[in-house]
């Protein structure tokens, strides 16, 4: 067993609230972490988060040091259906590269992504857990529908416009990005995983997974740890995150997070800190309607014809507050 393997079963890691929902009363943040959760912002809803962070590259076998900063930003959008989102990922590094015979600085958009993610079903959706009266034990006990995983897809475009000094000298201006990505909330956790194929049309095509478990502590309190695995003849790697995040209100979140590997080809660290921010004054309540029990006449067939109608409207998000990641 690997260390990182180890470090993924001891982990128990932490996020803001939990939730199955689109929209939730508290901001619904991908950050600290790097995994990308299922559901989306909600619909008219706009979040940015970004963040800036400090890294240290060290490689004992070619014998090279980088050390930079750089700053990462998620812009997402709610558009057209709930259940749809578009989001823009930039991240930009600035460090100075040294060996034994050279020094220079290297700075260049790392990674500029365009792309959107669909939640394609939600298995809590139309599903009302029944309430036991007579036993507390039958209420808390564990259900195996959580196993039932929330399931979302991504698909975007690399856009590489100039000359990206941290890549491969044949990547190509555009390449295809695709996504699997599932959820599920076991209790006070939830687990996220992301099935990620990258640049796949280029000559150095990169899989890889995250994952990571999240749980909040307090209302405002909440932390996170997560693995991350890159396969490419490029570069290839396994990369372990922890951090915390603190709810200022409910549409603002700050974070602090670091990040470190398992190799020395090349050993990495990174720390950073970071903030979400939404924007959701547009936004207007799903609304559902619930169909009235029918009457004993309406079972004998004997009152006004047709279904009665309910007047009153329920919330498709309508779910304890939590957060989705």
């Amino acid at each position: 067993m690997t260390r990182s393997t180890l470090f993924v079963l001891i982990i128990a890691v932490f996020s803001t609230s939990i939730l199955n929902a689109q929209f939730t009363d508290v901001i619904n943040s991908n950050r600290p972490g790097k995994s990308m959760a299922a559901f989306s912002v909600g619909k008219t809803v706009i979040q940015a988060e970004m963040g800036f962070y400090g890294s240290i590259e060290k490689h004992d076998l070619l014998g090279y040091e980088a050390k930079g900063v750089g700053s990462d930003l998620n812009l997402r959008y709610g558009a057209f259906l709930e259940q749809l989102e578009f989001n823009l990922d930039l991240q930009y590094q600035n460090d100075t590269y040294k060996t034994d015979f050279e020094s220079y600085r290297r700075k260049a958009f790392k990674q500029t992504t365009f792309g959107a993610k669909y939640l394609i079903y939600d298995p809590n959706k139309n599903y009302e857990e029944k309430v036991n009266v007579y036993s507390w034990k039958a209420n808390h006990k564990f259900s195996y529908r959580n196993l039932i995983p929330s399931v979302g897809v991504y698909a975007g475009l690399n856009i590489n416009l100039s000359k990206n000094e941290f890549s491969f000298p044949t990547d190509p201006k555009i390449s295809p990005k695709a996504m699997l990505i599932t959820q599920n909330q076991f209790g006070k956790f939830v687990f996220v995983t992301n099935i990620i194929a990258d640049k796949i049309t280029t000559d150095y095509p990169s899989y890889g997974y995250i994952l990571t478990l999240t749980r909040g502590f307090t209302p405002r309190w909440t932390g996170f740890l997560e693995t991350q695995a890159y396969m490419s003849d490029f570069y290839a790697d396994n990369v372990a995150r922890g951090g915390a995040a603190y709810l200022i209100q409910e549409n603002i979140q700050i974070d602090a997070n670091l990040a470190v590997n398992f190799k020395n080809t090349p050993s990495l660290f990174v720390a950073g800190i970071g903030i979400s921010w939404r924007f959701d004054d547009n936004y207007n309540e799903v609304m559902l309607r619930t169909p009235k029990p029918k009457s004993e006449k309406d079972k004998k067939g004997k009152g006004k014809k047709g279904k009665d109608k309910d007047k009153s409207k329920k919330r498709v998000d309508e779910v304890p507050t939590s957060k989705g990641k």
